[in-house]
This record gives C-alpha cells, sequence and structure tokens, in this order.
C-alpha cells in the first residue's frame, strides 16, 4: 500500500496525460477535472469547491485556488446550483471532457499492460477485491 501511495504522490500517470495533451494543464488542474468528473457521476450532487477540497483531502482555501486556476485555463467552468441559485458549481468544459477521456484511456493502457499476463480469472478476481476494497474504505472515511 504504501508503493501504492508513493507512485501516486508522485502522479506517474497524470504525467503522460499533460503531455499527450494539445491544450497545456498543469497536474493540479487535472486533479480538479478528475473530481469534476467523478463528481459528476455521482448522479445529482452538486460538485463545489468543498467537493474537490473533500475528495483532494486539501484545506477548502486551496481548493478555492487550484479551482480558479483550472476555470482559467478553460478545463472547468462555474455555473449556478439548480438546488440552490446563490451556489456555484463545477462542470467540465469541452476541453476538460478532453483531458478526462485522455486521462482514462492513458490510466486503462498503463493497467491493461500491468496486468497482461494475468489470467481472465485472475483480473475479475482481483477486480472484485479491489473494488470490496474502496468500498470498505470509503466506509471506514465517512465513519
Amino acid at each position: 500500500m504504501i508503493r501504492i501511495r508513493r507512485r501516486q504522490s508522485r502522479r506517474s500517470l497524470a504525467r503522460p496525460v499533460v503531455e499527450g495533451l494539445t491544450e497545456p494543464v498543469d497536474l493540479n488542474t487535472l486533479a480538479v477535472v478528475d473530481v469534476v468528473d467523478e463528481g459528476a457521476g455521482e448522479g445529482g450532487r452538486d460538485v463545489t469547491v468543498g467537493f474537490v477540497a473533500d475528495r483532494l483531502a486539501i484545506d477548502p482555501s486551496r481548493a478555492s485556488r487550484i479551482v480558479a486556476d483550472a476555470v482559467k485555463s478553460g478545463f472547468v467552468r462555474r455555473v449556478a446550483s439548480q438546488e440552490d441559485g446563490r451556489r456555484s458549481c463545477l462542470e467540465l468544459t469541452a476541453t476538460g471532457e478532453r483531458a478526462v477521456a485522455a486521462a482514462h484511456r492513458t490510466r486503462q493502457e498503463f493497467y491493461a499492460t500491468v496486468i497482461e499476463d494475468w489470467d481472465t480469472q485472475e483480473q475479475r478476481e482481483f477486480a472484485r477485491l479491489l473494488t470490496k476494497f474502496v468500498r470498505s474504505l470509503d466506509g471506514a472515511e465517512e465513519g
């Protein structure tokens, strides 16, 4: 687990995504784009600066700065909440959606290479156990 965390800290998977995009993007912006994409998939939940802060485990003032950079660079836009017009929400722009697609593609290619010599049963079992682990982890953090 420590080795996995160290690799994530170095953002070794984010660098190829950044290098492969036609639009320049820094790693913090890519992190915001990932969170906005993740939040949009959670059905009806407003994606706010607070949501970004929570998901990236950073303080709200830092989240506000990196979200502002993501907006300024054109990857994310602010929109009014459908539930509360006074609240500002975040959504991906077309540029942000291209960055998400590139990130997903890069990660899928990387992990496919890592487990390419595993048989189908091993891959399924790993996916099942990893999903179970992440759900347990989420439950432990909420509790």
